[in-house]
């Protein structure tokens, strides 16, 4: 079974469960590797209610640690799941000093810092939104984070149809500027699998742009972007199978930020 590299902690004050219980489903699930990627802390603080504070990072170490101890043999990785904001470019880099990651995930949940348009609460704030526009907006981001060079993963792609408002036409010409920045710099996308728990009911990224990634070269992770225990692992057997069909043949592993591959194996 494939790394699971997306995964939180309690210390984003949204998710629960202590790290051996995660270990203990991530070896059940039989993945490669295990990889815990909270939500960083974001400047000026306090910026939100759903990720870590700054104090927090000591704490964070210590529960990685603690998920090494329970981990016997199964590899497990340290990283951050970043917000992309660029007027904290300059912080992010002094995260990625902090500590000796193994990987960090990219992420866009802002499109400005008051509107993090994933949030539940912003539903009547979607309703009169300009789809096109804040899609365009998205996927520009999207393109400077890219461009920015500070991540190895590039975290669930197309986050901005979580609640299945979608422009019309041919969304491909959202993705290919963004399919080529980041081929271009041999950068890595995950196929998560919690869209298929939200109101999109799709795994991000969608199946052409994950087409599209293959065809491009692009390295792939499947991660389950789990808050709780249970979720470790959740329907990578259906995401193992539409990565096949998009054309990835392999997928990706993280060490102090270099990578390495390991086959795709069909699950019977």
């Amino acid at each position: 079974m494939p790394a699971d590299y997306h995964t939180h902690t309690p210390l984003c004050h949204h998710a629960e469960g202590e790290p051996e219980s995660y270990i203990a489903a991530a070896l059940a699930a039989g993945v490669s590797e295990y990889g815990i990627s909270d939500h960083a802390p974001m400047t000026p603080e306090p910026f939100d209610d759903w990720r870590m504070n700054r104090e927090d990072l000591p704490r964070y170490i210590e529960w990685i640690d603690r998920a090494r101890a329970a981990a016997g043999d199964l590899p497990v990785r340290a990283g951050l799941e970043c917000d992309w904001l660029p007027e904290i470019k300059d912080w992010t880099e002094r995260l990625a000093a902090a500590h000796d990651w193994d990987y960090l995930i990219g992420s866009i949940h802002y499109l400005g810092k008051d509107f993090d348009f994933d949030n539940p609460k912003w539903l009547g704030r979607w309703a009169e939104t300009d789809v096109e526009e804040v899609w365009t907006q998205y996927w520009d981001e999207y393109l400077r984070m890219v461009n920015s060079g500070l991540f190895d993963i590039y975290g669930h792609a197309d986050l901005i149809k979580k609640f299945s408002y979608r422009p019309s036409g041919d969304l491909r010409r959202f993705y290919e500027p963004v399919i080529e920045a980041i081929a271009t710099q041999n950068g890595t996308i995950e196929l998560n699998t919690a869209g298929w728990h939200k109101p999109c009911a799709e795994q991000y990224p969608e199946q052409s742009f994950l087409a599209m990634a293959a065809s491009a070269n692009i390295g792939l992770v499947i991660s389950s972007d789990a808050h709780a225990p249970g979720e470790v692992a959740r329907d990578f057997d259906k995401a193992i199978a539409l990565a096949l069909e998009a054309g990835f043949e392999k997928t990706r592993l993280f060490s102090q930020r270099i990578y390495s591959e390991e086959q795709i194996c069909p699950q019977t």
